[in-house]
């Protein structure tokens, strides 16, 4: 049977074989199966040393001190942690995002909310982007964190997080920032970005699923609660025995991500133009998102007078989705594209593509054509 074409690498990436590679040399007896924590002989020496390499390759993709990492399961927890605790232990506070972040920090925001914390939740512009003066306007003595995407998983706009940054460093309130879609898609320094706390995801850019990291600055320094407690590990900020091979593998992709960052940059920016103009016969489509402020591996577009539930069945040779993997089981339409302004039914005729390293430009003219050639035949059946 022919495998579908695979556009949905917002939702997760396939390992790069590399990765794979040096993963498996950190299973078996005779590679580096030792706990990273066991000090007291060589097996877990080299584990350590291997989980210490592989921080510092995450590292240096952001442009952090490896000190600054600090590894989690992934992203949904690196927002837990950042969120729940810079919050613990505060009396009154309060904590501003907005209304389209991913739904770890949604539900951990609404969480909070149920405990007590005053959450101001803004709403975007309609391309998706949060401002800075939204921001600032929402600001109160009690606030503690603001936490935003650099960029949305629906949408692919990137927020400008250093101009927002920079107001709230001045005012001494913490800032949290999810990079899971943005790590390996644009570049990321947190030495010009004045960024607190960031969020990272090891399966968004051809590592494992199950591994992820967050940024914690030292200088100024950030202090946060451990939400998982049983040992002390990570610097006491996250307890639990590393998983090396998983680390080992998110090192390799970082370290791959930051050496062909920029060819894949372009890459990917000409393989969406390619699938856009393939698209150029069709009236009625729209953008969903920002033109101008984008990763070029994110494309989410509504089709008039098409379903894309309808839409998605008639495409069986492509494999893509309807908005984040992380909401798909609710059959809501999606509440990015509902926070961006658009009414329910045009929200219920939006597709998110999204390409990556392995697309190529025959597989995009094959996804452009069947597009064309399905919606055609939909809307002539209406």
């Amino acid at each position: 049977m022919k495998k579908p074409v695979y556009l949905d690498y917002a939702a997760t990436t396939p390992v790069d074989p590399a990765v794979a590679e040096e993963m498996i040399k950190c299973l078996t007896l005779d590679g580096l199966f030792g706990n990273p924590a066991s000090r007291s002989h060589g097996f877990g020496w080299q584990a350590e040393a291997a989980v210490e390499s592989a921080r510092g390759q995450v590292a240096s993709l952001i442009h952090a001190d490896p000190r600054e990492i600090v590894w989690t399961s992934g992203a949904t927890e690196s927002d837990n942690l950042a969120i729940k605790g810079a919050v613990a232990g505060r009396d009154n506070a309060h904590v501003i995002t907005s209304t389209i972040e991913h739904k770890a920090v949604v539900d951990t925001c609404k969480w909070l909310e149920t405990r007590g914390v005053e959450v101001t939740w803004l709403k975007p512009e309609s391309d998706g982007r949060i401002l800075p003066d939204q921001v600032l306007a929402a600001l109160k003595p009690e606030t503690v964190l603001v936490s935003l995407m650099l960029v949305n998983n629906e949408l692919g706009c990137v927020t400008d997080i250093t101009a927002i940054g920079q107001e709230l460093r001045n005012r001494g309130v913490m800032f949290h920032v999810d990079a899971a879609q943005a790590a390996g898609k644009l570049p990321i320094d947190v030495t010009a970005m004045p960024v607190d706390l960031m969020s990272l995801s090891g399966h968004k850019v051809y590592g494992p699923k199950g591994v992820g990291a967050l940024y914690v600055r030292r200088s100024p320094n950030v202090r946060i609660e451990a939400q998982i407690h049983g040992g002390g590990h990570e610097r006491g900020m996250r307890s639990g025995t590393l998983p090396t091979h998983q680390i080992v593998g998110m090192g390799k992709a970082f370290s791959i991500a930051e050496a062909c960052l920029e060819d894949e940059m372009r890459q990917l920016e000409r393989l969406r133009s390619s699938f856009l103009e393939g698209l150029h016969e069709l009236r009625g489509v729209t953008l969903n998102g920002s033109e101008a402020n984008h990763v070029p591996g994110i494309i989410n577009l509504s089709f008039e007078g098409v379903d894309a539930e309808s839409l998605m069945l008639g495409l069986r040779d492509l494999a893509l989705s309807s908005g984040s993997a992380c909401a798909s089981a609710t059959v809501e339409p999606s509440f990015v594209l509902r926070g961006i302004g658009l009414s329910d039914d045009l929200a219920n005729r939006a597709l998110r593509f999204s390409i990556g390293r392995y697309t190529t430009e025959q597989e995009i003219a094959f996804a452009s054509a069947q597009i064309v050639d399905v919606v055609t035949r939909l809307r002539a059946v209406r």
